[in-house]
């Protein structure tokens, strides 16, 4: 352990060097044109796992490919799979960051790139860990499996078919997942529950042309006036989720659970400077924690229709649109919300448009035992790391991929929480402290410790 942890101290400049190297490349799943870049990215991956001592190869399947690692081969050693993913959000809208997303700035110890914290950074700290055993103490005293993906932001399927083709060569006693947040600077978290996902696209069309609003208006529908009043029906003025059903099968958050997110640093003032919104807002009878981890949502996106340029054009649009996500808690189900959504939506489609709606994917929630072994070696790793005591909560977010370890090898997940939270991950400016980024190599030297 001691030979690990110096080898990191000795080597922390290099580490960081590669990291920013590790962020120029342009990873963006989503966008096809940016698909040469991923591959780059996927075989950096490779090179810092041969680097730390791993056998390394890509997975190429019919995507983006899955990078796969091997450190340890001795029996009777407990092994760890260690899950990341090197594709990034898109970047835009670009004239909102301060800096060019692929050209990292560091300045007062804050990394600002796109994917920094989500998840180059965290989970490239999973990859320098391994090194800091291998090389500097001798070799690792777990074995370990990497699985480094290049979809996790797009929704692919080449991990999928590596898990289904591979799943005899990959049982371990945890999955090691370091793609969520502390809960506050310095404070790192066990996560042990993740909501959904269930995405939709919503289309109206009405007339099938543009129209000249001084010509045809008051005669017809209007797509993007009926998307409004679609939008509003989804919520009461409370803020609770007004499709019915929608809460029918939530498992109700009982009093320990209560207490224990209680127990979560939350300060109000901090978190709206940090959002810039001017007031708290949210279902009623709940704690922020409480509606931020645990408990369901149905957001809207994203809004086009009619004209979006620079000055007036007096139509009434052929079409509108939105783009929702609803998160998910236990026991919902992403078909059982789906199919709530649509009946919802053909309720109180007004008349004189036709309605599309399109599911996307989706992803039930996950909630796991924070008191098993490895949970509670994960929270000791935390601790040592940080040297602070480490929160229990679950995140707002979803991992899809963790519900397909789940079901595919029975392997408990150990989310572990190693930036500080508001990292800007999905909007501009993302950043990711270089002490947390130090902070994860530490939590993974003592997690790979397996005692």
């Amino acid at each position: 352990m001691d030979g690990a942890l110096r080898y990191l101290e000795t080597h922390r400049e290099r580490f960081l060097t590669q990291l920013l190297a590790y962020l120029r490349i342009p990873s963006v799943s989503a966008q096809r044109d940016r698909h040469p870049d991923a591959r780059r990215a996927a075989e950096f991956v490779r090179a810092r796992l041969e680097e730390a001592g791993c056998a390394a190869g890509l997975f190429q399947g019919d995507g983006l490919p899955t990078v796969h690692g091997r450190c340890g081969e001795g029996a009777g050693r407990p092994t760890l799979l260690v899950y990341g993913h090197y594709d990034v959000q898109p970047p835009e809208p670009l004239e909102l960051w301060t800096s060019p997303p692929f050209e990292p700035v560091v300045k007062e110890g804050e990394i600002r790139a796109r994917g920094c914290a989500d998840d180059k950074g965290p989970s490239l700290a999973m990859v320098f860990a391994a090194e800091c055993w291998t090389k500097g103490a001798g070799g690792l005293p777990t074995n370990l499996r990497f699985i480094i993906e290049g979809e996790e932001e797009s929704g692919g399927s080449v991990v999928q078919r590596y898990l289904e083709a591979h799943k005899e060569t990959l049982a371990a006693d945890a999955l090691v997942i370091a793609d969520t947040s502390g809960v506050a600077k310095g404070v790192p978290a066990l996560v042990y529950g993740l909501r959904g996902i269930l995405a939709a696209e919503l289309l109206l069309t009405g007339p099938s042309r543009d129209l000249h609003s001084g010509g045809y208006g008051g005669t017809v529908a209007n797509p993007a006036t009926a998307l409004g009043r679609l939008i509003g029906s989804l919520h009461d003025r409370r803020g609770t989720v007004a499709i019915e059903g929608f809460y029918g099968a939530v498992k109700p958050l009982e009093a320990t659970e209560r207490a224990r997110l209680a127990k979560v640093p939350f300060v109000e003032t901090a978190f709206l400077a940090e959002t810039g919104s001017p007031s708290l807002f949210g279902e009623e009878g709940y704690t922020s924690t409480e509606r931020e981890t645990a408990r369901p949502t149905c957001e809207i996106n994203g809004l086009y229709g009619g004209y979006q340029g620079e000055g007036s054009k007096t139509i009434i649009p052929s079409r509108a649109g939105c783009k929702i996500t609803c998160r998910l808690v236990p026991d919902q189900e992403p078909e059982a919300i789906g199919e709530a959504l649509r009946l919802h939506m053909e309720k109180h489609l007004p008349p004189g448009v036709r309605m599309e709606l399109r599911m996307g994917h989706g992803a039930p929630p996950v909630l796991t035992d924070p008191e098993t072994r490895w949970a509670k070696l994960a929270r000791g790793a935390l601790e040592k790391a940080f040297g602070k005591p480490c929160a229990l909560t679950r995140a707002g977010g979803s991992i899809p991929v963790v519900n397909l370890f789940q079901k595919l090898l029975g392997v408990q997940p150990l989310l572990i929480g190693t930036y500080a939270p508001g990292e800007r991950a999905h909007s501009p400016n993302e950043r990711y402290f270089v002490e947390d980024f130090y902070g994860a190599i530490r939590a993974g030297i003592h997690l790979f410790a397996g005692k």
